[in-house]
């Protein structure tokens, strides 16, 4: 046991607090599974929880490839990941169909294990990688517009494109944080206007294309609309269906809840392991187990600002923030969904829901947050020794 820990190396706060997030996890994916088991007639709560169990497992071992990389090894390996992302995102577009009854514009089935992989996941960590690159690149330069279009928005506005049909609110969040990224990366914000400009634009093109076209997107910008609507004026929808049950679970856990297992809306709330999890948790462990659960994603949100802070390169800063911090506002905009303060997003709960893809790219851009962390733990050590044994340092770099 003092093996495994000892090879656990980088930031041992973000170490612990997603090692408790995930055990925490199984409880309400035991406990709302039963939604699936009894109510859909969907396998068995066990079985349920052992596929949970299995998807951690692999994305822990997903965190722990992956912190073994050198940082900067994320540069290259971000150019090389991209064009096959691009393809990835355009196949499963292209499929059309259903998978379990959901759109598979989203999806595409991994043929050996038969598990379902969302493609705009792995998208939005590696755009995010390839973001920081060049942004680091041209730190120390005066930067033009019309230099950033073809190796930076091309890509950028081509990964949301394809991700747009199928899925409105990842495509939005990830031109929020892109945007949050480039701010932050020192790029003008006159420019940074002109793409906000831009991507309204390309929005209402595509709202009016659709429109004009049921066809070729059914249904999707009408969800849009619908959920928007029902959220400034509450009509009846499915949207407002799911946040009254919500609100009816909140309200009914009280200050410490009613108990593991004992939720009573996992029954009617759909989607209740996943997009509606922080309903069932606070139904059943209270204000004070919703809170926990909030106060833990700040304090992971705490140290992934120690740690880019502390990065002495321009990139491992950029990365940190680039892949950390959209796992935390992914959290709290499906806490805020819950609580009626946004619209139905679809967006799960980072390393409690259920759901295999989810975990495993929040558990890919963990690793490379810690990978980041190692290397500075790594300067911190030499730094150390240098100070205790300058001589001997000296003659071992010479």
């Amino acid at each position: 046991m003092k093996g495994i820990l000892k090879s656990l190396e980088g930031d041992k706060a973000i170490w612990g607090v997603v090692a408790l997030l995930a055990l925490f996890s199984f409880l309400p994916v035991y406990s709302a599974s039963s939604n699936l088991v009894y109510v859909v007639g969907n396998g068995t709560t066990v079985g349920h929880l052992l596929k949970h169990g299995l998807l951690l497992v692999l994305g822990f071992g997903i965190i722990y490839s992956v912190h073994k990389i050198p940082t900067h090894f994320f540069k290259g390996l971000s150019i090389i990941a991209l064009p096959v992302v691009l393809v990835l995102l355009g196949y499963t577009l292209a499929q059309g169909t259903t998978i379990e009854g959901a759109n598979a514009s989203r999806w595409i089935r991994l043929p050996v294990v038969g598990i379902t992989f969302q493609t705009s996941n792995l998208a939005a960590v590696v755009l995010m990688i390839y973001t920081a690159r060049y942004l680091s690149k041209i730190r120390d330069r005066e930067i033009r517009f019309t230099e950033s279009i073809l190796p930076l928005w091309l890509p950028v506005f081509l990964v949301l494109i394809l991700i747009l049909p199928a899925n409105f609110s990842t495509a939005a969040i990830l031109f929020c944080m892109v945007l949050m990224l480039c701010f932050l990366g020192g790029y003008p914000t006159k420019y940074l206007l002109s793409i906000i400009g831009a991507g309204i634009v390309t929005l209402a093109l595509f709202v009016l294309l659709a429109k004009a076209m049921p066809g070729v997107f059914p249904n999707r910008v009408d969800t849009w609309i619908s959920r928007v609507e029902s959220f400034w004026d509450g009509t009846d929808s499915e949207g407002d269906y799911q946040i009254e049950k919500a609100k009816i679970a909140i309200a009914s856990g009280g200050l410490i809840g009613n108990g593991a297992g004992k939720s009573v809306m996992k029954n009617f709330l759909p989607q209740s392991s996943s997009d509606f999890i922080y309903a069932i948790i606070i139904e059943e462990y209270g204000l004070l187990g919703g809170l926990s659960l909030l106060f833990f994603y700040m304090l992971l949100l705490f140290r992934i600002v120690v740690v880019a802070n502390a990065n002495q390169t321009v990139f491992g800063k950029l990365l940190v923030i680039g892949v950390g911090l959209p796992i935390v506002f992914q959290a709290l905009i499906n806490m805020a969904v819950a609580v009626e303060l946004f619209p139905v997003t679809g967006q799960t709960l980072p390393l409690i829901s259920s759901g295999g893809t989810s975990i495993w790219m929040t558990c890919l851009a963990i690793g490379v947050v810690l990978s980041a962390s190692r290397k500075q733990d790594e300067q911190k050590e030499i730094e150390q020794n240098t100070e205790e044994h300058p001589l001997e340092v000296l003659s071992g770099q010479l």
